[in-house]
């Protein structure tokens, strides 16, 4: 099976924010040191062989207008920083035929780059996406300073402090007997059928959600609920929690602010969609999303 998405399967040791706040300054001037760029969303990579995100200092000119630095760890006894530079500079690199630029999502699919770079990009997504979100306080509305090599950010006027935030969704495969339930929204790719998912609200916990959302969208109750997996989704910071649901009954009532459509689905069907044979041309998630492996699971029972 293709691996999970923006998982970080490497060596990655990582930095948090209760080791030495002057780590940071220290990896910026190793000159051993890995570097990911990020203009704006997009990630820039050098040209190879291979392709590659990790950056070396021979490979580049940081330039003097980047945003944010975050360090990410130590990769391979090698300090690995991410650095958010304006939007614009992704103009510069992709004008040098030394680089390439795409956004991530079309690189996990498209299996751009190793499995192990993709997670690294993810956490630097996320990471350097919330800084870039979180530059005022959300306590009395002044600027914040980021420190602790990235992973907090300090308002100096109330002494708040704020932390990198992660949202959690859940993404369930509800099944009852042989059939799975799944939905499609308007933003769906032409044909696309996957698994129902929401974010869990406070005080919530992930089975509820399972079965609160499952019951607004389609209209089916949901018993016995058990986690299957998670995956890191960076846009822009979210952890999906992958569930099992089992149905209660099967009448489906769709709830059309959510959804455009949902059914029921046999395995068989599911086979078929894997292999993009379906006779209506109704398709899944790509093997970079987590619903993808939820599928594979109910296929193979």
């Amino acid at each position: 099976m293709a691996p999970l998405g923006f998982a970080v399967r490497s060596s990655l040791v990582r930095h948090t924010v209760e080791h030495d706040p002057a780590a940071l300054d220290r990896a910026l001037a190793d000159e051993t040191r890995l570097s990911i760029l990020y203009a704006g969303d997009t990630p820039i990579m050098r040209v190879g062989p291979p392709l590659t995100s990790l950056l070396s200092q021979r490979d580049f000119t940081m330039p003097a207008d980047h945003l944010e630095q975050v360090l990410l760890g130590d990769y391979n006894d090698r300090p690995l920083v991410a650095t958010l530079l304006p939007k614009t500079a992704a103009e510069i690199f992709a004008a040098d035929p030394s680089y390439f630029v795409k956004d991530l999502r079309s690189i996990a699919t498209d299996l751009l780059l190793p499995e192990g770079e993709i997670g690294l990009l993810a956490a630097a997504k996320s990471l350097l996406g919330w800084h870039d979100r979180h530059r005022f306080c959300a306590n009395c509305g002044h600027p914040t300073k980021a420190i602790a090599a990235g992973f907090r950010r300090d308002c100096a006027h109330c002494n708040a402090q704020h932390f990198p935030r992660t949202d959690p969704v859940a993404i369930m495969l509800i099944t009852s007997g042989d059939k799975c339930l799944l939905g499609r929204s308007n933003h769906f790719a032409q044909g696309r059928f996957s698994c129902l998912a929401g974010f869990i609200e406070p005080g919530e916990t992930a089975e509820a959600a399972v079965r609160r959302e499952t019951f607004e969208e389609t209209g089916i109750r949901v018993g016995e609920v058990r986690y299957l997996q998670s995956q890191p989704w960076p846009f822009p910071s979210n952890l999906m929690i992958g569930m099992h649901g089992i149905a209660i009954d099967e009448e489906i009532t769709v709830d059309k602010h959510e959804l455009d459509d949902a059914r029921w689905f046999t395995r068989d069907e599911i086979r078929q969609m894997f292999d993009e044979r379906h006779p209506e041309g109704f398709n899944l998630p790509p093997a970079v999303a987590i619903a993808h492996h939820l599928l594979k699971s109910f296929l193979e029972g």
